[in-house]
């Protein structure tokens, strides 16, 4: 084999060597994009808590697509909405006079119905956590703060100091944002990518979501001297 001819094999290999490298950056970066797109503010949770390594951090999040992404949600019927949207609004009454409680019933409360709803039972927490950012990526940190308030059991109405109960109340109104998802009759709306307009809900989910931001308006107001 000649001299010339073995430089151009080896030329043609580094070629084809670099174009297959080249390709492979290129899907990482588009995968890497729609991970981003896909779990907004969850990506960048899970990033931070593998301190900036963005592989990592992906291939988490990958793993929780393809273990979840396929999974459809089980519809609510009116009545099964309207008896949530019932015990919520007791879970909100109850704050009034015992945070703490409140909070823990909120929390075996959004468990309950994303089971019911087809994700893994709330016996698997962290599992069902999961499920729940593939699919609610925006609000499935309110979750995680309420389930987290509800087991350190900060603050109570009684004892607890004013920081510890308006802590006990931030978790609540985080949860809110993912049970008012969950309980909502528009088919598909948690599928919205990150910072997608949504369109405005019906006049019943308008309704109830007027009762729980009057709730919150009224608890957040400081009081007049």
């Amino acid at each position: 084999m000649s001299t010339g001819l073995i430089i151009l094999l080896i030329v043609i290999a580094a070629v084809v060597v670099v174009g297959a490298a080249t390709l492979v950056v290129r899907s990482r970066g588009r995968h890497g994009g729609s991970l981003k797109r896909r779990f907004g503010p969850e990506y960048e949770r899970v990033l931070a808590l593998h301190d900036g390594d963005t592989k990592a951090a992906e291939r988490e999040l990958a793993e929780r697509v393809e273990r979840h992404g396929e999974l459809r949600e089980r519809p609510l019927d009116g009545a099964e909405r309207q008896r949530y949207a019932d015990r919520w609004t007791a879970v909100q009454e109850h704050f009034v006079e015992s945070p703490r409680e409140a909070v823990a019933e909120a929390d075996r409360l959004l468990a309950e119905l994303a089971a019911v709803r087809g994700y893994p039972d709330g016996g698997r927490y962290e599992e069902q956590l999961a499920a729940l950012s593939v699919h609610h990526p925006e609000h499935v940190d309110g979750y995680r703060q309420v389930h987290r308030a509800a087991r350190t059991g900060a603050g109570d109405g009684a004892g607890g100091s004013g920081a510890a109960t308006e802590e006990l109340r931030s978790a609540l109104l985080g949860a809110r944002a993912l049970f008012e998802e969950l309980t909502s009759a528009e088919s598909g709306r948690h599928r919205a990518p990150a910072g997608a307009e949504r369109t405005a809900p019906p006049a019943a989910n308008r309704s109830h979501a007027r009762s729980h931001t009057s709730w919150a308006l009224h608890r957040s107001r400081p009081k007049e001297s």
